[in-house]
This record gives structure tokens, C-alpha cells and sequence, in this order.
């Protein structure tokens, strides 16, 4: 697993790619396991609090990191101030943040959370656009990819599907390589194809 590069920011404990924590674990393997089943209870209780005034805004994507991994480290819910970038993909500089996010989440709110898009294939391709967008822009110091697709699996059970299937593409690499090409080329086309497959009613 390679480590973020990040600019002037010691969230890591030295010599580790595992961040500094409120439980003082130094080993990858089980930071990894605690963060598993953190995530494991937000999608139980984020589903469980699912309803049809869930409002897919700024505010709730924030609130996902921070519940689902605020017992675990001190940056959780919080926009990193630092300019990242990751095996040549740089991510939206910190400066940007803001108003990108906010520019992103208004386009979400106009779509309707996607409510208006009834067809299988332009649903997918719109998760695939907005996926892209988050990707991209990288907010947090870790845990950017699990957060956000939560965040587009609780969206997904919002207009009436099942959480959406990532698992294979991820087991083989193809996620990643469908998520460097929305950063590098803004190219949704590989991730718009892992969407639809794993999308179901």
C-alpha cells in the first residue's frame, strides 16, 4: 500500500504509512482492521437512519467521516490544508478546497440527489460523474475512498437500489485504475462501466 505524499504534514507515525491515532496502534494491519469495522457500523447505522428527507449535501458527506472514524483519529471530519498527491495523481490543491467541494455538492442539489434520473445507465453514469468529482478532489487525509462510497452507496439505496458492488473491481485492481483516470484524464467511462455492473434493485 503506498503512502500519500503530502506537503508539510506529519499525520503518519514515522517510518509507517499508518496515521497517527487516538489508540496508539503502530501496526498497518490492525489500524486496517479497526477502520474495517468502524466501517462495518456506519453502514449499519447510516442505512438505519436513511430516510426520504436525507439530504446528500456538504454537510453529510463531512458527518459521515467524522461519525464513522472520529473514535479513531483526530483529523476525522476535518478538509486537509495540505496539497496531496498519490502514485502521480495529484488531488484538488488545499486552497481549492472549499469552493470546489461547494461547487460539487450544489450540482448534487440541483440533480435532484439524482432522483430524476430513472434509467439504470444514466443513473450510473451520473454516480460515475459525481464519484469522479470526489475522487478528485481528495478532501481528507485518509480514508477518502471508503467514505465516499459509502456516501454513494447510501445515495444509491436512496433512489431505490442495492448498495452498490465494488468488490471485485476492487480485489483486482480495476477501481484504482478506473479512479486515476477520473483524477488524470477526467475519464468517467471506466467507472461509469463498474457502477452499472454493480448496481441492482
Amino acid at each position: 500500500m503506498s503512502k500519500y505524499q503530502l506537503d508539510d504534514s506529519p499525520i503518519y507515525i514515522d517510518g509507517s504509512d499508518v496515521p497517527k491515532n487516538k489508540l496508539n496502534v503502530t501496526d498497518s494491519e490492525i489500524i486496517h482492521e479497526i477502520e474495517n469495522e468502524l466501517l462495518i457500523e456506519a453502514y449499519e447505522k447510516f442505512s438505519n437512519q436513511l430516510n426520504e428527507h436525507t439530504k446528500f449535501d456538504e454537510k453529510y458527506f463531512i458527518s459521515i467521516h467524522k461519525k464513522t472514524f472520529d473514535t479513531l483519529y483526530d483529523f476525522a471530519g476535518v478538509y486537509r490544508n495540505v496539497n496531496m498527491s498519490k502514485d502521480g495523481s495529484k488531488f484538488c490543491l488545499s486552497n481549492y478546497l472549499g469552493s470546489e467541494s461547494e461547487r460539487i455538492f450544489a450540482e448534487l442539489q440541483e440533480d435532484k440527489y439524482l432522483t430524476i434520473y430513472k434509467d439504470k445507465k444514466e443513473f450510473a453514469k451520473k454516480v460515475a460523474y459525481y464519484q469522479g468529482e470526489l475522487i478528485a478532489l481528495h478532501p481528507f487525509y485518509e480514508l477518502n475512498g471508503r467514505t465516499l462510497r459509502l456516501f454513494f452507496d447510501l445515495l444509491a439505496m436512496y433512489n431505490g437500489y442495492k448498495p452498490i458492488d465494488y468488490s471485485a473491481t476492487i480485489e483486482n485492481g480495476k477501481y484504482i485504475e478506473a479512479s486515476i483516470d477520473c483524477v488524470q484524464f477526467a475519464d468517467t467511462s471506466k467507472m461509469e462501466e463498474i457502477i452499472l455492473n454493480g448496481l441492482s434493485s
